[in-house]
């Protein structure tokens, strides 16, 4: 699967605005003209005005020593196998991981709440009566790494230029920004249309500010190995294209000590690896090359991690328990080709997949079958519609598919025996009523045209899952097969949706916004380039349910909002959701100190975690 996690990036989903003074109000409550030090969503911000730092951080770890280590998730045009451009802005090349460690924000995302964030640049920001206009006053000590101050120019340069000219996915963010202004040097006013959610703030709040100065004799769309001028965390420092790229702590950091990064960032060298395959890399982590993993091989993690130091306990496995947010794991079909905009279509090809043949012989156990667009969290549709979602559905009732009405659909459980003659006999009654007839061993549709499914993967690992399934495919006509790409040509090739299918695994916020829904479900990404809607999903009914989320007063309202929506996702079937995992089965080498329980809504190790001089000694890592 393509991993993403796009809230690595834009951290919080827009939110509801609360008043520093009174963290207890809602927004439709907060005294308008007031500046506010933090914003969240639907309830009380956690963190007062003058907090020190966030629980979960450590601001009595020592800093020092390297972290290197094998990503587990990316945004953006980034890639965890190669690189070929630090600009990790735009949808040109691949990018590494972590670039955005460079770059800091107007605010700062707490992550044991599910929707707050902090001032980080800002140090306030103040609402408009109208709630239009957002106006945050910057610190005057903000600076990027050359020393230079960061203004309220920097800031309307990165704005205007990133809705002008960014990654598809920025630009969508800032589809409903209509003008931004410096007021002074250190106070920016944005102003939106009108249109936007009352909650998009908060993912505009969280977009990288950049040096105009700096771009002003640069491309900004340039696929480019310099290292960027940054205000962040850390700078680039090492780097072999395509191999390996090394983050360096800035030791003068000028937020080092502010309450939103107090106790974070303890390395000071971050070193990220590039292989192509899983199995070297795995290999790099047995010789401790690597020194911390996510091993996302079901085989792997419970046949293969026996070597010495597993024996020794210099190496830890250990299962963390994952995020409280919306997991998006499945197969998208991408229907701007004729042959997949029909439904029946998308369900043979779904019933072919024989989730319960493979958890016995090929996952070992590891993985739940998945069944929602939203799973592992509130907004998972189950059972019969509620009061309050049939309360949504009513009024659009003529315009919803009958079944809506009835229990959330699930997907068919085969009888495990890796083909399962029900469910292909299905499979094949539904091609035959969407329009294929077989011709020898093929499926032909009215004009004679075959039936085909390339699988586009871009790594040998997904063959062992993915092969099975396959198979099925061809049992029942359908001319399928897997299409390995090197990394490169497969972020190319998705960015531009040309595929037939692809896996992906996407983690949503934990309290999504109309605009992020867009991106992902929404017409408006179908034709844009480097958008998530892999599936080319065009519905104006899926449409009109995001864009009642604006409306949302509450988390309630929103659960129900989004129960609704993934009921007809999954009658759809844009998506075919495959499995997905409870935990985050974990291996490292025994010489970090980390802070437990981890936060809930996010899982930064290379900025939480820190260096143990004396475990590492102990191992014969010091």
């Amino acid at each position: 699967m393509t991993g993403f996690n796009r809230r690595d990036l834009l951290k919080v989903s827009g939110a509801t605005l609360l008043t520093a003074m009174a963290p207890r109000l809602a927004f439709a409550d907060v005294a308008t003209e007031t500046p506010l030090h933090g914003l969240s969503a639907f309830g009380e911000l956690k963190y007062p005005m003058g907090f020190t730092h966030f629980d979960y951080t450590s601001p009595d770890a020592p800093k020092g020593g390297i972290f290197s280590f094998s990503p587990h998730n990316w945004v953006l045009n980034q890639s965890p196998q190669t690189f070929n451009t630090l600009n990790t802005f735009t949808n040109k090349g691949d990018a590494p991981p972590r670039m955005e460690l460079c770059f800091d924000t107007l605010m700062a995302s707490a992550l044991d709440e599910p929707d707050s964030i902090y001032g980080l640049v800002a140090e306030t920001v103040t609402v408009s009566a109208d709630r239009n206009t957002f106006t945050f006053k910057l610190r005057p000590e903000a600076r990027f790494h050359d020393g230079s101050p960061i203004t309220a120019d920097d800031a309307v340069f990165s704005f205007e230029t990133l809705k002008e000219k960014g990654h598809p996915q920025l630009r969508l963010t800032l589809a409903e920004m209509a003008k931004i202004i410096a007021l002074d040097s250190h106070t920016v006013r944005l102003t939106f249309s009108g249109k936007h959610s009352d909650r998009a703030i908060l993912d505009i709040a969280s977009i990288p500010i950049f040096s105009k100065e700096w771009y002003s004799t640069r491309d900004f769309e340039a696929s480019t190995m310099e290292p960027p001028l940054g205000s962040g965390a850390y700078r680039v420092g090492r780097v072999a294209p395509g191999q390996t790229i090394e983050y360096e702590r800035v030791k003068d950091y000028w937020a080092k000590d502010l309450n939103v990064q107090r106790g974070q960032n303890h390395f000071d060298r971050i070193k990220i690896d590039f292989y192509r395959e899983r199995q070297p890399e795995f290999e790099a982590f047995k010789k401790g090359d690597i020194l911390w993993r996510l091993e996302a091989t079901a085989k792997t993690w419970a046949t293969e991690y026996n070597f010495p130091a597993v024996q020794q306990n210099r190496v830890i496995k250990h299962k963390f328990s994952a995020e409280k947010r919306a997991v998006l794991q499945a197969w998208a079909i991408n229907q701007r080709r004729e042959h997949f905009r029909d439904p029946q279509v998308r369900e043979a090809i779904a019933l072919c997949f024989d989730f319960e043949w493979t958890q016995k012989n090929l996952f070992y156990g590891a993985y739940e079958r998945s069944q929602s667009v939203f799973e592992q969290s509130d907004f998972r549709a189950s059972g019969k519609p509620s009061p309050e979602e049939l309360a949504i559905m009513e009024p659009l009732r003529d315009r919803l598919p009958e079944a809506i009405f009835g229990e959330a659909l699930l997907q068919t459980p085969s009888d495990g025996s890796g083909r399962d003659r029900k469910n292909l006999k299905r499979a094949s009654d539904l091609l035959n009523k969407a329009g294929f007839k077989r011709d020898g061993d093929k499926l032909v549709d009215a004009k004679g045209g075959q039936l085909n499914l390339e699988l586009l993967i871009y790594a040998e690992v997904f063959t062992r899952s993915y092969s099975p399934f396959i198979n099925n495919l061809k049992a029942i006509g359908v001319n399928a097969y897997l299409r390995m790409v090197d990394p490169a040509q497969y972020q190319l090739r998705i960015q531009n949706f040309d595929f037939d299918m692809i896996g992906m695994a996407v983690q949503l916020s934990p309290t999504p916004t109309r605009e992020s829904l867009e991106e992902i479900f929404g017409s408006k990404g179908k034709d844009i380039p480097g958008s998530y809607n892999f599936p080319g999903t065009a519905d104006p009914i899926v449409d009109a349910l995001i864009a009642k989320v604006s409306d949302a007063k509450s988390r309630d309202e929103l659960v129900s909002l989004l129960r609704v929506l993934d009921r007809l996702l999954r009658i759809r079937r844009d998506w075919i959701p495959n499995w997905y995992s409870a935990n985050h089965p974990i291996a490292y080498w025994d010489m970090f100190g980390f802070k437990e329980p981890k936060p809930d809504y996010g899982f930064p190790v290379e900025t939480l975690w820190w260096f143990d001089e004396a475990k590492a000694k102990a191992i014969g890592k010091g």
